[in-house]
């Protein structure tokens, strides 16, 4: 039977283009939120199929790669059922990794502490345009910081990588999952259907209020309670104006601060940002994870016409592992999404040195070869990039393939 070259469904090689891009971004992250004063972590990508499906990943925990028991421990004439197969499966995230390390190693790290993870997930989802099945994450995270410093911290860091990497005039959506929780108790939904009406509220970006309704209705939902919650979205605006009308409409259901504390993390960011984006409050932000506990937030491109990265707070995970709840919040960006718009750009990395290419006659004496490498290494010690190779018949083509690849300077040595 013939091999196949191409890669399983979902998942693909990396030509060199890319590769430069990707190792570009790589370096910019790390160097970016180092200066903000994250710590770089690494986790095993194999985690305990009792964490991954411990309810915490949403719809993830339906698309995990699950990994068979080996060796003895496999008895597949006694199995009857998948949990007498499976004991491990690959990380759909960085975030539940990162709370296992934390409950692990918590005594020997500073608090608060403030993690840069970066490394490949697997999901065993529907590919399509800046989806894959498996997929570089980059997550920052601040454990141990109960108040809004962390949200202001996460934002300006995230952002001030994207203005480095030339994105511009995007929007960070911010919401609160308290908020949406305090709305729907107001407008008198029954507390157990909480999830069932995000899960629709979820799709108002692509249905509309009308599409929110006719299927909050369908569900069964009291008509009264329907239109007192649609009503708050028609009323309240996308600023800290908006927060604030909600917070007073709010009062009576919704614990102290949550509204106030959104408040200053939007017009602090605002007042301090370095970057060309804006703040948008955004009462129907709901974000899949049922992790997260506080303040939740999105980045949105035009470009792209959806989510490029998101975030928010989980202050109950870490207690899953230790019984004590501890402070966390953090934002990923879309790493692929973010490689894969800069490539649809023709996007030049911004070289610190020239790239020169010394193409050389076939069979050069080596007299002469060692002239050229000696040569080569000295523009090197300068900072340039040089690329030897063979000179070949077809040398337009050639010079063709090299100036793709930026090279923008060429030399040819001869035999004679």
């Amino acid at each position: 039977m013939a091999m196949k070259k191409k890669p399983v469904t979902g998942m693909k090689d990396i030509l060199p283009r890319e590769m430069e891009i990707r190792n570009y971004v790589i370096n910019m992250i790390r160097e970016t939120y180092s200066s903000f004063g994250f710590s770089s972590i690494e986790t095993p990508c194999v985690e305990h199929i009792e964490n991954l499906c411990s309810n915490q990943g949403g719809e993830n925990e339906k698309l995990i790669f699950k990994i068979l028991k080996r060796g003895e421990k496999l008895k597949l004439e006694e199995a009857k059922e998948e949990q007498d197969l499976v004991d491990s499966g690959l990380r759909y995230d960085l975030t539940l990794p990162l709370s296992r390390y934390y409950s692990n190693n918590a005594n020997d790290l500073p608090s608060p502490f403030k993690a840069l993870q970066m490394g490949n997930v697997w999901r065993a989802d529907r590919p399509q345009r800046g989806r894959f099945r498996q997929f570089m994450q980059c997550d920052i995270d601040i454990l141990g910081e109960d108040r809004y410093l962390a949200e202001i911290e996460l934002v300006l860091a995230t952002t001030t990588l994207l203005d480095r990497l030339d994105f511009h005039n995007f929007s960070i959506r911010i919401n609160d999952r308290k908020i949406l929780k305090a709305m729907a108790k107001y407008c008198g939904f029954p507390e157990e259907s909480y999830d069932t009406v995000f899960i629709i509220l979820d799709k108002m970006d692509k249905i509309g209020l009308e599409g929110v309704e006719k299927e909050l209705l369908e569900g069964g939902f009291a008509a009264d309670s329907v239109e007192k919650y649609l009503g708050l979205f028609r009323e309240v605006s996308n600023d800290a104006e908006g927060v604030r009308y909600l917070g007073e409409k709010l009062k009576d259901v919704i614990p102290e601060n949550v509204c106030q504390d959104l408040i200053t993390i939007i017009e602090t960011v605002d007042k301090t940002k370095t970057a060309d984006f804006r703040m948008v409050f955004d009462p129907t932000l709901v974000r899949g994870m049922s992790y997260y506990t506080g303040p939740i937030f999105e980045i949105a491109m035009d470009e792209f016409g959806g989510s490029v990265g998101g975030g928010g707070r989980y202050d109950e995970m870490i207690g899953k592992f230790t019984g004590t709840n501890t402070s966390a919040c953090g934002f990923s960006i879309g790493f692929e999404r973010i490689v894969m718009l800069l490539l649809e750009r023709g996007y030049q990395i911004p070289e610190k040195g020239s790239k020169t290419a010394f193409l050389i006659e076939k069979n050069m004496p080596a007299d002469k070869l060692e002239k050229i490498l000696k040569e080569a290494s000295e523009e090197r010690k300068k900072g340039n990039t040089v690329n030897i190779s063979i000179m070949k018949k077809n040398k337009k083509f050639q010079k063709d393939q090299l100036i793709a690849e930026g090279y923008t300077d060429f030399k040819e040595f001869f035999r004679n």
